[in-house]
């Protein structure tokens, strides 16, 4: 008896040749399309799973999650922004929503197991950075509980993206895999200040300030802003570069300094997620996501952490995550409530 895999679909490559390759492996395979805001053309991407079912002759259901999204998602996002932090909604949206709702629809769709396009590996126990390093998302995924991996299947994290798109073609699907990615967050259709503007004012001048709390220039709103931003504002007099190395949303109010100043060595986590009990390892952490691995040393204390780096990292944000790896194993992760030289 062949085993029930519920699979999240998009009306995309990756989530159509997923679907594929569980078949290829034995799998029934049941596909689940989650509406989760209005910002995505639902109608067209339903009418492109429907085609797919057919060809992949698939049962597939609909579930509407939208309140949820927007209370765990989508508020997180707008608060976090207007508290002067840097948020990181996919990394939420994956613990919260694609490996948090998602999992009680296992038992309403009797299935065994959960699969979804990301590029990403799990033996059970562990995640692993995919194959494809330029398309990895472990570093998304660190907020997820241990205990559901033993649940989860990632058919793509063998292949590269090139790969994926290559038996897209061979299965008929070459519209799909000449189709252009979106790089951007999922609910933001313009850009994110315009997404903010409808809940808090963005357009209204504040000071700039230099480490001594002396006024520099005059920048557009604090929103505008993140740690390690160079461009963007306008300082008195300077002749030499400065960067974004604080952000005060209370007085709107940004801090800029030097490059030196935005070096930090310490980061300072909470609401760690682990997936190993130690408490203080070595590891290589990410403090972003395009950011390339740094060694260092994590000393855990319950939920919270602190990380000496080895090297001195820039643009480490409040608000981002910060993952823990060994060489592609992934470790755990915490969200960075501040760092330090």
């Amino acid at each position: 008896m062949c085993k029930k895999v519920l699979v999240g679909i998009s009306g995309g490559v990756d989530s159509a040749v997923t679907v594929h390759l569980l078949q290829q492996k034995g799998y029934e395979v049941v596909g689940l399309y989650l509406k989760m805001h209005d910002d995505v053309p639902h109608d067209e991407n339903i009418a492109k799973i429907e085609k797919l079912s057919k060809l992949f002759n698939i049962e597939y259901h609909i579930e509407d999650i939208t309140e949820n999204f927007k209370k765990k998602v989508f508020d997180y996002f707008i608060e976090s922004y207007k508290n002067g932090l840097t948020p990181n909604p996919c990394a939420m949206c994956n613990k919260e929503i694609k490996f948090g709702e998602m999992i009680p629809f296992l038992e309403k769709y009797n299935c065994e197991y959960l699969a979804t396009g990301h590029y990403v590996k799990t033996d059970g126990e562990f995640l692993y950075r995919a194959k494809d390093k330029t398309k990895d998302q472990s570093y998304f995924m660190f907020g997820i509980k241990k205990e559901i991996l033993k649940k989860t299947i990632f058919p793509l994290g063998d292949y590269t993206k090139d790969e994926i798109k290559s038996i897209a073609r061979e299965i008929g699907l070459e519209i799909l895999a000449s189709a252009r990615e979106s790089q951007d967050i999922c609910f933001i259709p313009t850009n994110y200040i315009d997404v903010l503007s409808d809940y808090f004012r963005t357009d209204f001048k504040g000071k700039i300030v230099n480490t001594r709390r002396e006024i520099v220039g005059h920048h557009k709103g604090y929103m505008h802003y993140t740690i390690g931003q160079r461009k963007g504002f306008t300082l008195f007099k300077s002749h030499v570069p400065h960067y974004v190395i604080g952000i005060d949303s209370k007085k709107n109010q940004i801090i800029v300094g030097s490059k030196e100043q935005l070096s930090k060595k310490m980061v300072f986590l909470k609401q760690c997620n682990m997936f190993i009990d130690n408490k203080t390892f070595e590891c290589e952490v990410k403090v972003r996501y395009r950011t390339e691995p740094i060694k260092a040393k994590v000393k855990m204390d319950g939920s919270k952490a602190t990380v000496f780096l080895e090297t001195p990292a820039s643009g480490i944000a409040k608000g981002q995550a910060c993952v823990f790896y060994d060489r592609d194993k992934l470790l755990g992760g915490g969200w960075i409530r501040g760092a330090k030289k």
